[in-house]
């Protein structure tokens, strides 16, 4: 099941989608949650996103249809 397997909010940062932004990604800085794979800027931002990981994913949860609508369309 690849979707299984695909990170969360596009492969963008967790920390920044709980923040309200996008921001790319450092593969190295990644962290299964729950059966899910969240991705971090870097290992620095990483730190920070693991001192509350619920609240983190509940509010970059509730960001993201926003963020999503955001992005742009290939091609656009």
């Amino acid at each position: 099941d690849p979707a299984q397997y695909a990170p969360q909010y596009n492969g963008y940062c967790a920390y920044a989608a709980s923040q309200g932004s996008l921001a790319r990604t450092n593969p190295n800085a990644w962290r299964i949650v729950d059966g899910k794979l969240y991705l971090n800027f870097n290992s620095r931002i990483q730190r920070r996103w693991v001192q509350d990981i619920p609240g983190h994913i509940e509010q970059a949860d509730a960001n993201w249809t926003d963020l999503a609508g955001d992005l742009k369309e290939p091609g656009a």
